[in-house]
């Protein structure tokens, strides 16, 4: 009776944590992630380690993307060199790290037309409770892709990365 109580709990416990739902939150131990290259035109991202490609994806960027962002609301992806600056693991768009947007040119660019240069610019997943959204270039001027994605540049990057936004 004792074999038996011993292979009963074997299976409970293989069937309980066959049952867990796996953690958005990744581990990384790869080498270093140095730099982060967005490219608008042709819509990819890519991770490096100094000069070495580690990741690349292909993005998502605003409803507007050509050109630079300027003001609140206009749809613009922003263009330039900027950093990770925050994270946000209760985002409304699974995960989410922040760029630096807008700098000091930004916001003096968008005060001299008196406007606001807006803000909230990041790296994240798809919207919660939605699958993929079926369009492209949808955000409002973040840089979008999919969950399982955002998992992977969320534990690869760190604040403090530089993150160069091009045409």
């Amino acid at each position: 009776m004792n074999l038996f109580k011993f292979v009963a709990a074997v299976f409970l416990v293989i069937g309980v944590a066959g049952c867990e739902t796996p953690s958005k939150f990744k581990s990384y131990d790869g080498p270093e992630v140095t730099h982060v290259l967005i490219e608008k035109e042709n819509r990819k991202m890519y991770l490096f380690h100094k000069d070495q490609v580690l990741k690349s994806y292909d993005v998502d960027l605003g409803f507007a993307a050509e050109g630079h962002k300027q003001f609140e609301g206009d749809g613009k992806t922003p263009e330039g060199v900027y950093t990770i600056d925050r994270r946000n693991p209760n985002s409304a768009f699974y995960l989410s790290i922040g760029i630096s947007y807008p700098n000091a040119q930004d916001i003096a660019f968008a005060r001299s037309h008196g406007k606001s240069p807006g803000g909230d610019i990041f790296i994240h997943g798809q919207p919660n409770g939605e699958r993929r959204v079926g369009r492209p270039d949808w955000t409002a001027g973040c840089i979008s892709v999919t969950n399982r994605q955002i998992e992977q540049v969320y534990a690869m990057v760190k604040n403090g990365t530089v993150v160069t936004i091009r045409p």
